[in-house]
């Protein structure tokens, strides 16, 4: 039998989740349970660590990856001791390359296949669905993920909550973080709203999975019957003009309580072929989700119990209908949507909402006039005017011969011709012509329209009456073949439409153009109003401007077109043409709501566009004041505590310890003016006001100066650069600064064993110069990331400066007319590659 899984899911580090883990182990432990440890990280908190003592511990499995070694789970002794329980940390954490699986989830399902439970933990940030949410309010990526899949089956999950107050207090009581880091990590990633924000994501995420768990158990036990554990609104749409009246009136009614949810139901017939007005769908669906709401669309042709199935299967608390919009007489013989559905609706509230439609009875689309073309209808006329006398011509001869009861079926046949070609009307005309026909020539007394046999009475009305349901039933089959293929034309439009978009084409002028293309229009336009509305404005150009416009002569003012369909208050779609008929107008309806949308969207990029360079400077003003509260402040600490200790009389010095005072007096104030010349260059670079002297230089002068700059580092890099490389244009000092700040970076990471390599290469009309490191790397997606600005892929270390390095490298790099390009470097590592043009000597005459 498989083992159990427990998840204690946290927002961020230090809420508490290894601690909960280890309190709810050994309290298994005391009560006499089986519970080892796979393995726990204590980051250094002592509390933590505190609760290890005692608890039986199965040794980790030691791997060495490129000349190191680290410890990770070892799968196969936690099988092989077989306890009760096992407490394994950090659920998402990524496996050392060279284990037997990627993830230590994947770790955590072999243990649970071994019948062994598991008690976890992992943080919000690391699951893979809200990864790019937490990135996004962090600045931080999060490279080691887990599926959500894999949390969600856990049999037990448990939130490890904690306010954003309580755990900064933490921090700075030295509880979660070194001392040292306390102040970066309070400044950057465990900001008071980066903490809400994350402890959002965490209940959120826990109450979908509590209404999953809730889903299963009314699924598996049969209950049908709401529990009202959490508001939820529903809204009947049924497309006509009621429906914002109804989304409007059921937001305020889910807004009466925190965390209600909206839904927007419509019902379609499983035909397909119920009309409904696509445009004031689209409008309304809208509508809806400006509210924060969610529509759907459900298949019933009984509307009532459809809409109840809905509200029932989504645990709906309430629900909104329309009041209805049919006459007195219809009410009568039927009471409705809304009486029906409250009689069966149970534990469901029933809003029936009134509005300005009611009993103005539901529109037509299209009249039924229009089931048959109008050349159809002439013929049928046509046949029903000819075919009576001929064919009573053709039966006269045989008035003797032949029964009634055949001349009745002869005239049948007529009439269903007729029904078949022109439809209803021809068709009773007919039968109503036949049947004095017969009466007149062939019913005794002929000559009269009286009949003296009452069995031919009674055939010539089952005639009439047969004829009238066979024209019936053709009219309404013509009626409907021609819905269906009206459908299927306006579908095709929209999917065409629809593919058009999302092609990849401009959503606003592929619609447009599309449009007036399909309905074979001389211009389509998109108008906005300019002021405040007017009650004659609709002819004055003035009081619109065009947004957006495909085709010849675009309208300046709604009347100017042949077709225009409003959309709100400020915008209206203009065709200009010809006259689109009812059902085209339905589509072209639908299409504008999307216009609007479109339009939406291109005006919200455009905003955030313009948002962009504010949000940026506002990003590195904040990573500047960071650098400055920190970065720039420790080694200003470091000298300034190394001076006043020597300007101390009342301590006696040693040379050597003198020595080293000064030693790290100098070293601060070194660091401490690499960070000050990055952040003025990088200012100097995003002013544009950066000093330039591109001179030839050799590449075999400026490399050994770069090394020689790096100090005690120097014995760590190894160049081989020839001097046959030709000269490259360059700025000699400012190339020096890059070369230094990648071959630092490059030395930094590097492991103590393997020395950094700098080469350099001729490529055409460039010089490659390659600065190789065999290092962790940088994976493929971020290496366009770490070239930015404050960069340093992670919050961990906030020691090794601002992050402006590679940056600065990269934008003096291009200043000079060069380019800066990460690789990954064979057999694991990262190579920087600086391209510089080659010098080219001009000859004169």
């Amino acid at each position: 039998m498989r083992g159990r899984l427990r998840v204690y899911l946290g927002a961020a580090p230090g809420v508490g989740k290894t601690f909960a883990m280890l309190a709810e182990g050994r309290r298994a432990r005391e009560r006499g349970r089986d519970v080892v440890v796979g393995f726990v990280e204590t980051h250094g908190r002592p509390r933590t660590a505190a609760l290890l003592e005692g608890m039986e511990i199965v040794p980790r499995k030691t791997i060495v990856h490129r000349g190191a070694a680290f410890t990770e789970l070892d799968v196969a002794a936690v099988i092989a001791r077989r306890p009760k329980a096992a407490l394994i940390d950090e659920l998402a954490h990524t496996n050392v390359p060279g284990s037997e699986r990627v993830k230590r989830w994947q770790d955590i399902d072999e243990i649970l296949d071994a019948g062994i439970n598991v008690v976890t933990t992992v943080n919000i940030q690391h699951l893979e669905s809200v990864n790019d949410v937490v990135q996004e309010i962090t600045g931080v990526p999060q490279r080691e993920t887990v599926p959500d899949e894999v949390v969600r089956r856990a049999d037990q999950i448990e939130l490890v909550d904690m306010s954003p107050e309580a755990l900064r207090r933490r921090m700075v009581h030295g509880n979660v973080y070194a001392p040292e880091k306390v102040s970066a990590a309070l400044s950057n990633y465990f900001r008071v709203g980066n903490l809400t924000a994350l402890r959002e994501l965490a209940l959120l995420w826990v109450t979908g999975k509590v209404d999953d768990q809730l889903d299963r158990y009314r699924a598996e036990h049969g209950i049908t019957t709401t529990w009202e554990t959490r508001e939820r609104v529903v809204v009947a749409l049924t497309g006509g003009p009621e429906g914002d009246t109804l989304v409007r009136r059921a937001s305020r009614i889910a807004a009466r309580t925190k965390g209600a949810d909206l839904l927007a139901v419509h019902v379609t017939s499983s035909d397909g072929l119920v009309a409904s007005d696509p445009a004031s769908l689209a409008r309304q669906r809208a509508l809806v989700e400006s509210l924060g709401g969610s529509y759907h669309q459900v298949v019933g042709d009984d509307i009532p119990r459809a809409l109840l199935d809905f509200a029932r299967g989504v645990n709906a608390t309430q629900l909104v209908l329309g009041a209805s919009r049919r006459g007195r007489f219809a009410q009568i013989l039927s009471r409705g949507v809304g009486l029906e559905t409250t009689a069966l609706s149970g534990s469901i509230d029933v809003h029936l909402v009134t509005h300005e439609e009611v009993k103005r009875g539901r529109r037509r689309p299209e009249r039924a006039r229009a089931a048959l073309t109008r050349k159809r209808r002439v013929a049928g006329w046509i046949v029903a005017v000819a075919g009576l006398p001929a064919l009573t011509a053709a039966l006269w001869p045989f008035r003797d011969v032949i029964s009634l009861p055949s001349e009745i079926l002869l005239f049948l046949c007529l009439v269903v011709v007729v029904a078949l070609i022109g439809g209803m009307l021809p068709a009773i005309a007919t039968a109503v012509g036949g049947s004095l026909l017969l009466n007149w020539f062939f019913t005794r007394p002929t000559g009269r329209l009286t009949i003296a046999d009452p069995d031919n009475l009674l055939a010539l009305i089952v005639f009439v009456l047969v004829a009238v349901a066979v024209s019936t039933i053709v009219d309404v089959a013509a009626r409907r073949t021609r819905q269906a293929a009206r459908a299927g034309a306006d579908a095709e439009v929209l999917s065409t439409l629809a593919g058009h978009v999302l092609r990849g084409e401009a959503a606003l002028p592929s619609l447009l153009a599309r449009l007036r293309e399909t309905f074979g229009l001389d211009s389509v336009t998109l108008l906005e109003r300019v002021g405040e509305p007017t009650p004659d404005d609709k002819s004055e150009p003035g009081a619109w401007r065009i947004v957006a416009a495909s085709g010849s002569a675009p309208c300046t003012a709604p009347a100017a077109a042949d077709t225009d369909v409003v959309i709100s208050d400020e915008l209206v779609l203009a065709a200009r043409g010809r006259l689109l008929d009812a059902g085209d107008r339905r589509v072209l309806e639908a299409f504008a709501a999307e216009a609007a949308v479109a339009l939406r969207h291109e005006r919200l990029e455009e905003e955030a566009e313009r948002a962009r360079p504010l949000a940026e400077a506002d990003r590195m003003r904040t990573a500047l004041l960071a650098a400055v509260s920190h970065d720039l402040r420790t080694p200003l600490s470091a000298a300034r505590a190394s001076v006043e200790s020597l300007r101390n009389r009342e301590i006696t010095w040693t040379d050597e310890d003198r020595e080293e005072l000064l030693a790290t007096a100098d070293e601060s104030l070194a660091r401490l003016g690499r960070l000050v010349e990055n952040l003025l260059d990088m200012s100097r670079l995003q002013a544009g006001v950066l000093g330039l002297s591109l001179q030839p230089i050799a590449l075999e002068e400026v490399v050994p100066r770069a090394i020689d700059d790096l100090g005690p580092l120097r014995g760590r890099v190894r160049s081989d650069v020839s001097i046959e490389l030709p000269e490259i244009v360059a700025d000699a000092a400012l190339l020096e600064r890059v070369l230094v700040n990648l071959i630092s970076n490059a030395v930094r990471y590097s492991p103590p064993a393997h020395q950094v390599l700098v080469t350099g290469s001729r490529q055409d009309d460039m010089v490659e110069i390659r600065v190789v490191d065999h290092g962790p790397g940088i994976p493929p997606e971020d290496r366009e990331r770490v070239l930015l600005p404050f960069q340093r892929l992670g919050d961990r270390d906030n020691g090794t400066g601002v992050g402006l390095g590679l940056a600065l490298a990269r934008g003096l790099t291009e200043a000079m007319g060069g380019t800066l390009t990460p690789e990954e470097t064979p057999g694991g590592g990262l190579t920087m590659i600086v391209s510089m043009p080659v010098h080219f000597e001009t000859s004169t005459s």
